[in-house]
């Protein structure tokens, strides 16, 4: 089951912390979604007539798009790719963008599942991020969508910002219980160069992020996903059964996708592809030269490897070992499994038969350990 990403570029305003590739200005936005939708019909060979499976719209903010917009860019999907049952179709949305009538228009899309870019439901912590929506708009566009027929929604939350209590990182998930939503993504807040926050901090003008003050808050979330009753399926990412995010599973299990739009990658097994993080010249060059400008990577068997053990040990499934034996060789295995046992003795990591996994402590040291096993 393949997957296809579509980067939306649009923002309404710059988030303080984000160094995604997008554009405050909709100048040209018509003539980059009709060379979005011309690249997915060149990519249609990409995926070596692998079914689609998930479509996620990402960005920026995909909820600035018309449901009309969003309707053609499926339609050409549909027309180009084996796309027999489609199992997800994620939009990510702004609290702000999710009004009723935009949600009423929605339900006449093929979007299944939303993901709303809450971040907080403190008023100052969405200050200090520069985000675009309010508090109350944030709890008005969850219970907007439920009632619209989205029970399938998940929401974004960042902790370890300066000035949120540990009581407020509790409150914050509270109301996740309080307003059932079935499945939520929570960051520690990190500082980008180039970003308006690394600015901020960088001339003294906003305290800088606390590394105890985010590992503390991480434990808080580990300990509410299991009052909860939530999986804590990824490092970042908790749901209750059943409510996986299909699409991002795929990207963990290394299953291929396609990126369409600026800067978005693509993975077919073997190769990685990027997009130029450019608006003017990505469409130029579709447009008019009928080619999409990209770069190439074609990865080695050992950096398949370090890309599986660095994205395994991630999930609750973990590091198969028997795997690894089967890929790549038992020799691999063996080394893999006699350097996780310094991590296994100190707590970090726990081995279940062939399979190893993180502990809630060593989830803290991800990459640290993972960079410790890579070859």
């Amino acid at each position: 089951m393949a997957g296809i990403y579509l980067h939306i570029p649009f923002c309404k305003q710059a988030c303080a912390y984000c160094n995604f590739h997008f554009s405050t200005l909709r100048k040209g936005k018509d003539a980059l979604l009709a060379a979005l939708q011309r690249e997915l019909a060149l990519r249609r060979d990409y995926l070596g007539g692998r079914p689609v499976g998930t479509v996620y719209f990402g960005g920026g903010t995909p909820s600035l798009l018309s449901a009309g917009e969003i309707s053609g860019i499926m339609e050409v999907i549909y027309r180009h790719y084996p796309v027999d049952t489609l199992k997800e179709c994620t939009l990510e949305a702004n609290p702000d963008d999710l009004t009723g009538a935009y949600l009423k228009s929605l339900r006449d899309t093929p979007v299944s599942r939303l993901s709303i870019g809450v971040q907080s439901f403190r008023e100052q912590d969405l200050r200090y991020m520069n985000r675009a929506h309010t508090a109350q708009q944030a709890e008005y566009a969850v219970k907007a969508a439920q009632d619209a027929g989205f029970g399938n929604l998940t929401i974004d939350l960042i902790y370890g910002t300066p000035g949120l209590a540990d009581a407020d990182w509790r409150y914050n998930l509270a109301q996740v219980a309080a307003l059932d939503i079935p499945h939520f993504s929570a960051y520690a807040l990190t500082v980008e160069e180039g970003t308006r926050l690394h600015h901020r901090i960088r001339h003294g003008k906003t305290a800088p992020v606390d590394a105890e003050q985010s590992a503390a808050q991480f434990g808080i979330l580990t300990e509410f996903a299991a009052a909860a009753g939530f999986d804590h399926y990824e490092i970042s990412n908790l749901a209750r059964p059943g409510h996986y995010a299909l699409h991002n599973t795929s990207y963990w299990q290394g299953i291929p996708y396609a990126g369409i739009g600026p800067s978005a990658h693509s993975f077919d097994g073997s190769t990685r592809q990027w997009n130029v993080a450019n608006n003017a010249l990505y469409t130029r060059h579709i447009l008019q030269e009928d080619r999409i400008l990209h770069e190439t990577e074609t990865l080695t068997p050992v950096q398949r490897l370090n890309e599986y053990i660095m994205t395994s040990l991630r999930t609750m499934w973990g590091c198969s070992l028997e795997r690894i034996e089967k890929e790549w060789s038992g020799d691999h295995a063996a080394h893999t499994e006699q350097q996780s046992r310094m991590y296994r003795e100190t707590g970090w990591m726990k081995q279940e038969g062939r399979t190893l996994t993180l502990t809630d402590a060593g989830k803290l040291f991800a990459d640290r350990i993972a960079g410790e096993l890579f070859f």
